[in-house]
């Protein structure tokens, strides 16, 4: 099977955990993207490496920095893979590189504090509603409890 495993700051580590359960005949990519038009500033990578989440809407990766962090992520695989820096708007790539594979893992990328969907950002929505194969929707921490639900409207 084809599996695209889509390797983000701040979630990548669980990408990379549901990765590794894959069966080992499994043909793994990992990706990371190059978005010109959310490039961060220079060394704020380095806090973004697995430590914590980033902030909501934080901006995305230079190609030096996508590819260091896609060898961060392919040495903790652990595995044999290959790994690519992919280039443009984010949301566009990733749903483009997907119509070569059978699954894609991505790690939810909002707030992961509560259960519902603002616990994806809009990367991740929009790669959901049009991804061209089956999405395997990773928990980057812990789940949140069923409490916290937002009740019915006008309840």
């Amino acid at each position: 099977m084809r599996v695209l495993v889509w390797i983000a700051p701040g979630t990548w580590p669980a990408a990379v955990a549901a990765a590794q359960q894959r069966p080992a005949d499994d043909d793994l990519l990992l990706v990371a993207v190059d978005d010109p038009q959310e490039a961060l500033p220079a060394g704020a990578l380095l806090g973004l490496m697995g430590r914590g989440r980033p902030p909501a809407g934080a901006p995305g990766l230079t190609t030096q920095e996508a590819r260091a962090l896609l060898d961060q992520a392919a040495e903790a695989l652990g595995r044999p893979c290959r790994t690519q820096v992919l280039s443009g708007p984010t949301e566009r790539v990733i749903t483009a590189a997907a119509v070569d594979a059978d699954r894609l893992i991505i790690s939810r990328d909002g707030d992961r504090s509560r259960l519902g969907p603002s616990s994806l950002g809009h990367h991740a929505r929009f790669i959901i509603d049009h991804a061209p194969c089956t999405v395997e929707l990773i928990w980057p921490e812990s789940i949140p409890g069923l409490g916290t639900i937002p009740p019915l409207p006008g309840r």
